[in-house]
């Protein structure tokens, strides 16, 4: 998968189908959330992939072990995103068990390639 050495990173490679089911989910949003909680899904998820490529541009592992730190923050907001949204009954548990698990997925995978980093 193409050029850039990022792109061949699994935990790369995991945040894009992450941001293909958050998308999905996003599709069952009621449209009163549209510009809010929908919004900012979308976009925390979508930050998550972009500071794993942005990280992986020749920095030092301190530098890309930051940009990971920044990934998880922004996989952390997906969390509270998607707890409000099962909160508020918008989706069910059900339909949201694979984003979830994804989620959790990407999530180990993340800190585990900073530790290695930092290491």
């Amino acid at each position: 998968m193409g050029e850039y050495k990022f792109q061949s990173l699994l935990v790369y490679q995991l945040s894009l189908e992450y941001i293909d089911q958050v998308y999905e989910l996003n599709k069952k949003m009621p449209t009163i959330e549209k510009f809010n909680l929908s919004s900012q899904l979308v976009r925390a998820a979508t930050s998550i992939a972009l500071n794993i490529a942005e990280g992986s541009t020749g920095q030092s592992n301190k530098e890309q072990a930051r940009f990971l730190s920044l990934a998880v923050r922004s996989y952390i907001e997906t969390v509270a995103c998607l707890d409000l949204i099962e909160r508020r009954g918008y989706i069910s548990i059900t339909d949201m068990s694979c984003l979830r698990k994804i989620g959790r997925d990407l999530f180990y995978k993340i800190t585990k390639f900073r530790k290695a980093l930092r290491d």
